[in-house]
């Protein structure tokens, strides 16, 4: 049998070089579109993406923005370095979850501004928004704080400054609030309602409701009477369970 003829050093070097492409092909899923394993991954990465945006919504409502990637990925049921490949860091992952939310909370300030009347407007916003963020702690963070949010979340934050400007200024000038209400003050409100729901939520989690109510009489010009409170005040034994839950947590 006639012995087989070495190939020319330049089909080695090819065949090498394909050899190396269709490794790395398999290991970053950019293969052959026509091979029929392509789909599935697709799906897969798609799959666990929705995972991790719906494990993080999760941990980030409950825990806030000092969750890590490592508490997302073991509430997703999927290694931290998925969750790495879907997102670099937890910036982009913020902005991905919180992109939608911040543009709800910008689109309500904008139907807010733009009701007949000033006082109804300004209220409905502290209300709907103080709502929003009493059952989403990384939401409260994304609005009033600055620590995390870049790009797309950093600009619709920014836009929610002159539209809660607006709102105090049109109720000012209607004289429906009273007249040293700056729009500075909007922002240090609702982050004193939301610090009462996030420490009343296990005990009573309607109760900043009340406080609201309390908020919202307080800015109110002169006036002969008050608006009921429709949410009960907490009891002895509640509020004994607020302050002990109050403080520090432990390390």
């Amino acid at each position: 049998m006639p012995s087989a003829v070495p190939q020319p050093a330049e089909q080695l070097e090819q065949a090498a070089k394909q050899a190396n492409k269709a490794d790395q092909a398999s290991r970053t899923g950019q293969t052959d579109p026509s091979r029929a394993t392509v789909r599935p991954l697709r799906r897969d990465a798609e799959l666990n993406r929705r995972k991790i945006l719906e494990a993080a919504g999760e941990v980030f409502a409950t825990h806030g923005l000092d969750a890590t990637l490592d508490d997302v990925a073991r509430h997703a049921g999927v290694g931290v370095g998925t969750v790495y490949r879907r997102f670099p860091d937890k910036e982009a992952l913020v902005e991905a979850l919180f992109e939608e939310r911040l543009a709800t909370l910008v689109a309500l300030a904008e139907d807010c501004l733009n009701a007949p009347d000033p006082w109804d407007g300004l209220a409905r916003l502290l209300e709907e928004a103080c709502s929003m963020q009493a059952t989403d702690r990384g939401l409260r963070d994304v609005v009033l704080g600055t620590a995390y949010g870049r790009d797309r979340v950093a600009r619709l934050r920014g836009a929610l400054a002159p539209l809660a400007r607006g709102l105090v200024e049109r109720a000012t000038a209607a004289g429906r609030v009273r007249a040293d209400l700056n729009h500075t003050d909007i922002p240090t409100l609702m982050l004193a309602i939301i610090s009462v729901a996030d420490y009343t939520k296990g005990v009573s989690p309607d109760v900043w409701r009340r406080t609201l109510g309390i908020v919202l009489d307080g800015l109110r010009p002169a006036r002969d009477t008050t608006a009921p409170l429709t949410v009960d005040p907490l009891g002895e034994d509640q509020l004994d369970d607020v302050m002990r839950a109050y403080g520090p947590s432990p390390r």
